[in-house]
């Protein structure tokens, strides 16, 4: 099993030149076709126009959007050229939550940034990687806000806890998983209280990855009861040297994770590697 499509998402943030150079890498990896698709956050004309004076900014904000975008074309296709991955560039038009959904269910795998608070730039639309996780239909991997992940995939942690989402994020990683030089599965408070059978043992779907040849060694921990199961991952991903975290997202509602927080919302927030989320 493999990936034949890849899709990144560009914009005109400072990092998506480090997110193209590793979507690129992933898709020489996988000889997978490359997508490379512009959506950048679009000032609304129709507001600005009825402020005095806004005229001109809508106009130079434009210009600037379309010298940046064709940048980037520029060096989209001279990243193809060099690694000889087949791809193709897409600009999309409209507000990008709406747009990047439909380009994203095309592919096997989609490639986005975390949400930098430090660039302006980052800002593409209100809650965009959570709402492109939500609405993809496909596994999303998201490279964090600093650093270089070129090589992603040679650790990786699963952070499994038996739910529907965990499930789908653990099948979507196959192609990372069969590739990996190690593989550590994760739970967290497995023997917590729980109505029987709710919860599938790790040595259980340890030995489902071992049938596709994929060699997991199965960890639990003990955390205490109100320990955010975020910062455990993350810490657990650190001491045993990951680069890339498995995980389901979203396994509760976003209303629960946005009042009570939860595991994808620290993830999001936090994040140290490579995640690769499915919900």
């Amino acid at each position: 099993m493999s990936y034949t499509s890849i899709l990144v998402h560009l914009d005109t943030s400072t990092h998506a030149n480090a997110r193209l150079e590793l979507a690129a890498q992933l898709a020489h990896r996988f000889h997978a076709k490359l997508t490379g698709v512009f959506s950048a956050y679009v000032p609304d004309s129709h507001t600005l126009f009825i402020m005095a004076g806004t005229a001109s900014y809508y106009a130079e904000h434009a210009r600037q959007r379309q010298e940046q975008r064709d940048e980037l074309k520029r060096l989209f296709h001279a990243e193809l050229a060099r690694l000889e991955v087949d791809g193709q560039w897409i600009s999309a038009e409209g507000y990008p939550n709406e747009a990047m959904p439909p380009y994203s269910r095309l592919a096997d795998l989609v490639v986005a940034g975390q949400t930098d608070l430090n660039d302006p730039e980052s800002f593409v639309a209100e809650q965009f990687v959570e709402n492109l996780i939500m609405a993809a239909g496909r596994p999303v991997l998201l490279m964090p806000s600093s650093g270089s992940f070129a090589d992603c995939g040679k650790h990786v942690l699963i952070a499994w806890d038996g739910s529907r989402e965990a499930t789908r994020a653990l099948h979507d990683a196959m192609p990372f998983l069969s590739n990996a030089t190690n593989v550590t599965l994760l739970t967290i408070n497995a023997d917590r209280d729980e109505p029987a059978g709710h919860r599938i043992p790790g040595a259980d779907i340890a030995l489902t990855l071992a049938r596709h040849g994929v060699k997991v060694e199965v960890r639990e921990v003990n955390a205490d009861r109100y320990a955010p199961v975020g910062e455990v991952l993350l810490s657990q991903a650190a001491d045993r040297g990951c680069d890339l975290v498995v995980m389901g997202a979203y396994a509760h509602t976003r209303l629960r994770e946005l009042v009570m927080g939860g595991a994808t919302r620290t993830l999001l927030r936090s994040m140290t590697v490579p995640v690769l989320f499915s919900h």
